[in-house]
């Protein structure tokens, strides 16, 4: 009977190669899954394991039009504006479901956001955000590994949490932030 209704189904939608398609691809996206979970999974011989993406951070001019932008054109809920003395500057999280955006703009004369500004005026991404379950195990562990973070302990993070920043010419050219979830 089962089978029957399929059979029927795939006339009305695109006939039986358009139900295997589908089979198919509802395959793949399990196996896709089932493949990311088993990545962020604990690798029981490690100190420590990555978790999830944070968020994006996005440097930018012009933080109100920004902020508008993500809020009044696209629609998404936006943070108020959070200055970060200790880090150099000031902050907003766009709420993405799954992740968020963290839009940056300096804060005083010395914030390192203000040079990547200079070098790109009409901003872009700053670095990402990954979770890991014991920060100063990660701290220990990739000093080992030869990479190097870009100070000595963790600073609190814009959701009161301890992060590190780790070198981008370690990371294939990304400024990886790890943040304690």
């Amino acid at each position: 009977m089962a089978i029957k209704f399929l059979f029927k189904e795939s006339k009305q939608h695109g006939g039986v190669h358009g139900l295997m398609c589908r089979i198919h691809g509802t395959l793949q996206a399990r196996r896709n899954l089932s493949l990311s979970q088993t990545l962020v999974q604990k690798n029981p011989h490690a100190l420590w394991s990555l978790g999830r993406l944070n968020h994006v951070a996005i440097a930018v001019p012009d933080l109100e039009k920004a902020k508008s932008l993500y809020q009044s054109v696209l629609g998404a809920k936006v943070s108020e504006t959070i200055p970060l003395p200790d880090h150099g500057v000031y902050t907003i999280f766009v709420e993405l479901g799954n992740t968020k955006l963290e839009l940056l703009h300096p804060l005083g004369q010395n914030s390192p956001i203000s040079g990547f500004l200079q070098k790109n005026k009409a901003g872009g991404m700053h670095h990402i955000c990954i979770e890991v379950d014991d920060i100063k195990k990660a701290m220990s562990d990739l000093r080992q590994k030869n990479i190097r973070l870009l100070s000595e302990e963790p600073k609190t993070g814009a959701h009161g949490k301890p992060v590190v920043f780790l070198h981008p010419k370690d990371c294939d050219g990304v400024l990886v932030e790890l943040e304690e979830a």
